[in-house]
């Protein structure tokens, strides 16, 4: 389980602190997918930041099954927007990367390796480099490298806005299969309402800065396909957006 309870985050410029996140409160359950929706500037991914550990400096508490966020006790899984691939690795050593970091090269999981390279159909492509890749094919790596890491936690950050829309189409397919197998607690930050309601059990909206959850959504149309026309699709997208602009 992921709490955050009465965080705040603050920016420190050279006479003054600025507020970033402000108050927020947030509890994902074990094996759940959380998106995380507002505007620009908002505070989304430095929340995600603080659940990596990448950011110590805060008040309050954030928690990963009882216990601080700590990259040293705890299996944290990344996927960036721009994929995070080192150019002059192969797509193995890219996916290898953070469990040889964690674990040391001679622990790795081959025969997990193996299945997720068959899950992400990306088998054919182990011995290229990113440069030789297409965005979708760059992005299953990215993913491949976060799930090898068997992580207690995947954290996505706009991971899917970079492709074209058929490409993100059949991404966002593929690592709602792939998230099925394995049911990693997850919380996605995205842009995009329509992407936040296909990928996630509860939706999250932060306020612009200094970013504050005013509400989170029960989603019942999770892993959906082609639901723009339903009601209930039409009632939660507007409710999302009032919810946005303040108006609820």
């Amino acid at each position: 389980m992921i709490e955050i309870k009465n965080l705040d985050v603050y920016y420190k410029n050279v006479d003054k602190h600025v507020k970033v996140i402000d108050n927020a409160n947030l509890t994902v359950k074990k094996g759940d997918i959380c998106a995380i929706i507002g505007p620009s500037g908002g505070g989304k991914s430095t929340l995600l930041k603080v659940l990596a550990g990448i950011i110590v400096d805060y008040e309050g508490k954030v928690l990963i099954d009882g216990k601080t966020v700590n990259p040293k006790i705890h299996r944290i899984g990344l996927i960036p927007q721009n994929y995070g691939l080192i150019k002059w690795k192969t797509v193995e050593e890219n996916i290898f990367l953070s469990t040889k970091i964690k674990d040391g090269k001679g622990n790795i999981d081959l025969n997990f390796y193996e299945k997720i390279l068959k899950e992400l159909k990306l088998k054919d492509f182990v011995k290229r480099y990113p440069g030789e890749l297409s965005g979708g094919q760059m992005q299953r790596v990215s993913m491949a490298r976060a799930l090898l890491l068997k992580p207690n936690l995947l954290l996505m950050d706009e991971s899917f806005s970079a492709l074209d829309a058929m490409t993100r189409e059949n991404v966002q397919k593929l690592f709602l299969e792939v998230w099925e197998e394995h049911k990693v607690t997850t919380i996605i930050v995205t842009h995009d309402i329509k992407e936040a309601i296909y990928l996630s059990k509860n939706i999250a909206v932060i306020s612009s800065s200094p970013g504050k959850i005013v509400e989170v959504i029960s989603n019942p149309l999770f892993g959906r396909v082609n639901m723009e026309m339903e009601i209930e699709y039409i009632q939660i997208n507007s409710k999302l957006r009032k919810t946005l602009k303040g108006d609820s």
